[in-house]
This record gives structure tokens, sequence and C-alpha cells, in this order.
């Protein structure tokens, strides 16, 4: 961007389960700032990831995926989602190109018909499908959201990234940056962490058990040989699913962890001791602490 004033903006990442929204924004900052699974529903809380372009600081909140909200939770995941849109500059409106627009993403596009901010679409996953429908679903999207502009990308393999990043920073207003430069997002380590310990239970457990476990952090010691010392908890809805967690012999657990230590290692530069157990408890969703911890508003 050869414009030299600061620009500095919220940008809400919105979109479908499933639709590549934080495989996006950690594309978009360069590195992994979100938890990415090919499984549905992975983001729980608002996290947001920040993208320098030229001089450009584009805050992007990258939230959790709408779709029909059934417990306190998702009603909470459902509501920082269209908290984080209404409170941005800009909407990137992610949609994942192999579903194409399903219930959900015409849900959303009607939900937005009463913004006041500038709309983006972005179509992800365009090297998954063939490329003569694409056109055709642009024309149909643009007719129908009226957006400012539509981008072809591809989150995973970078196609489409860097002109999408370019729109972004010309898009966000005018102003001084509001973090520092070396920052790339506004998570806590400990929310870090426990978010990196989640990444593994939902990439290696079966379809449903990932939705009914939570992280939560009990200790947090930094000491004095410069390692850190992470309690955490594994909360479980029921006696079958610790079961699961924990495997045969207690290797499933162990192989959760020693993943997870590497993870959060990598993230704070530093030798991690991780101790995880797990633990049983048929109403963590009802538990005020833990949705303040994890970065959810409670809802009655």
């Amino acid at each position: 961007m050869s414009d030299a004033t600061p620009r500095a903006g919220f940008v809400a990442v919105i979109g479908a389960p499933n639709a590549g929204k934080s495989t996006l924004v950690n594309a978009l900052v360069g590195q992994k700032v979100a938890i990415v699974s090919p499984k549905a529903q992975t983001t729980r809380s608002r996290l947001m990831g920040i993208a320098i372009q030229g001089s450009a600081q584009i805050l992007l909140v990258d939230t959790p995926g709408i779709f029909q909200p059934r417990r306190r939770l998702d009603r909470a995941m459902v509501a920082a989602a269209w908290t984080g849109a209404q409170d941005a500059d800009l909407i990137l409106f992610v949609i994942d190109v192999v579903t194409g627009v399903n219930a959900e993403v015409t849900r959303i596009a009607s939900a937005l018909d009463s913004r006041k901010q500038p709309l983006f679409v972005a179509l992800n996953k365009i090297d998954l499908v063939d490329k003569s429908g694409l056109l055709a679903l642009a024309a149909r999207l643009t007719a129908e959201l009226r957006p400012d502009r539509i981008f072809m990308i591809s989150a995973a393999a970078g196609d489409g990234v860097p002109d999408l990043k370019e729109a972004l920073a010309a898009g966000v207003p005018e102003g001084p940056w509001l973090y520092p430069e070396d920052e790339v997002s506004d998570a806590t380590d400990r929310m870090v962490a426990a978010e990196l310990t989640r990444e593994q239970i939902v990439n290696r457990l079966h379809q449903e058990l990932p939705y009914a476990t939570a992280i939560e952090t009990e200790t947090w010691e930094d000491r004095t040989d410069g390692s850190t010392a992470i309690r955490q908890q594994i909360l479980v809805e029921r006696d079958s699913q610790k079961a699961i967690v924990i495997g045969k012999g207690g290797h499933r657990l162990k192989a959760i962890g020693a993943a997870a230590r590497a993870a959060i290692a990598q993230h704070l530069g530093r030798p991690v001791h991780l101790f995880l157990h797990v633990k049983v408890n048929p109403r963590w969703d009802e538990d005020r602490q833990l949705y303040r911890e994890i970065g959810l508003e409670w809802s009655d």
C-alpha cells in the first residue's frame, strides 16, 4: 500500500462454522493466532489477530461460526460473533464455496441487510471446486448481498490472500495504530495455552466429544529456571467421555499432553511443564467463571 497515512481498524471475520475463518486470520496475520481444525465450531470466543500491511494495522476479530444455537454455550458463541460484527469498522464474510449458499449462509446474509459497515465477501477454498461455478456464485452473491468487494481465495493455500490483505488495509479508517507493532493477538498467554490444549483434543477425538470439553487453567507458575509450569483441567460431561480422553493405559491423555506441551513451549519461547487431568462436570457449560476465562459473555 503506497499511502503512508497510518490506518487502524477492526475487521469482523464472520461466517458459518468451518468456513475457514481461523485459517484465514492466521494467513493474514502471517502466523498462528487461532486454532484450526477440520471440525466445525472450533472457535468459541472472539479472538483478535493483528495484521500489518504497509502503514495499516488490521485488527481481525476471528468470531465463532454463526449457527442455530441450542444451549447456553451456543448462544454465547453466536452472540460473540454478532457483537464482533456490530463493533467492527468493516465486515469480512467468509463463505465456503464447497458448501455454497446453505441455510446458515442465507441466515447470516439476511442479518447483514441492516449493516452500516462496508462488507467484503471472501469466497474461500476455491482450490477445491471447479472454477466454472465460481463466477456464477460470485454473481449471485453480488446481487443478493451487494458487497463492496468480493474476493476469491484459498486461505489454506494462500491464493488471493495478499490482494485481500491490501484491500482490508485500504478499507480500515485513518488513524494511529491501536496496538504495539510486535503484537499479533490480544489473547493472553493463559488463554492461548488453554486453546492449544483444546486444539489437540478437537483434532484427536471423534466427532461429538470435542464440543463436550473445555480447558480450565488451575495454576500457572513462571519458575526461576526460566520454565513455566501449567496445570490444566480437561472438563468433560460424562464418565464415558473421561475414559475416551484418557485412553487405554492413559496413552491418549499422554499424547494430548505431549503435543500441547510442545505447542505451548513454542508459543511462549521457553520450556513448559504441562500437567493435565480430566474432571467430570456435567454442568461445566453453566460455569460463569469458565465463560470469563474463555472470553465469552454470560447470557441468561
